[in-house]
């Protein structure tokens, strides 16, 4: 039971004694009590400190993961849900001199948005938004990087300047996995030993 250091009286809890010291003995109170009196009736007995570096921090951290995972958009674009979009281009491929052939039935409708069909190997189709030249690739079972250009091709790796040029173009330009396909594009890829 806390008692009063002002008139001996006694209080059952700690916040009746606050409020006796405030009625009674405001006027006699030291800096300390004086605070102890005005900090009750604000109930926040948390320091400030820490709640306002934890905002500082979860807002750094929510602006990072925006900059990174939204904006930024190499390698972050989704490809649109199947059906979501719908044009066509060209594509030569040649490995070691060797031309491959987009009629083989496992280049035809290995994927639903981007494949060739109808066992024409000239003509891709996408049928979905935001199709990335690595999608493409990857679809018609393909791996390709880049810096180095490398292509993974039935098994066998080639990376551009370990005994091989390899070339990852559209439309004549060098292009990232992160390139976006557009109608009438013309994707060109060959390897070469050097």
């Amino acid at each position: 039971m806390p008692e009063c250091d002002y008139c001996g009286a006694t209080h059952d809890s700690e916040g009746a004694h606050l409020d006796h010291l405030e009625s009674e003995h405001y006027d006699e109170l030291g800096p300390i009590d004086k605070r102890r009196v005005d900090d009750r009736g604000s109930g926040f007995d948390v320091p400030v400190g820490p709640i306002a570096i934890g905002v500082v921090l979860v807002a750094a951290a929510g602006i990072l993961g925006y900059v990174v995972f939204v904006a930024g958009g190499n390698g972050s674009q989704e490809v649109g849900p199947y059906q979501s979009d719908h044009y066509h281009g060209t594509m030569e491929m040649t490995v070691l001199g060797n031309d491959v052939d987009f009629s083989q039935s496992q280049y035809q409708v290995r994927d639903n948005r981007f494949h060739f069909e109808g066992g024409n190997g000239q003509r891709w189709h996408a049928h979905a938004t935001s199709v990335t030249f690595g999608y493409a690739m990857n679809a018609l079972g393909f791996d390709v990087s880049t810096d180095p250009n490398t292509l993974v091709y039935r098994g066998d790796t080639y990376t551009d300047g370990e005994g091989y040029e390899v070339v990852l173009e559209v439309n004549g330009n060098s292009v990232g996995t992160d390139y976006v396909l557009k109608q009438d594009d013309n994707i060109r890829v060959v390897v070469r030993e050097t």
